[in-house]
């Protein structure tokens, strides 16, 4: 992380942490939609190819 004048370590270690736990909790509810984007996918492309 930069180094930026007037702010506190610990709290933008905290601010980073926080932030890193709401990205991986979106990436978690996510998941279950995997499957039927690689369908829609490849039926898209078969669609296209043919």
């Amino acid at each position: 992380m930069a180094r930026v004048g007037g702010r506190n370590l610990a709290m933008s270690w905290i601010a980073g942490v926080l932030c890193t736990g709401v990205i991986l909790a979106l990436l978690w509810f996510a998941i279950p939609i995997v499957p039927t984007l690689a369908t829609f996918a490849g039926d898209t492309l078969r669609a296209l190819l043919h």
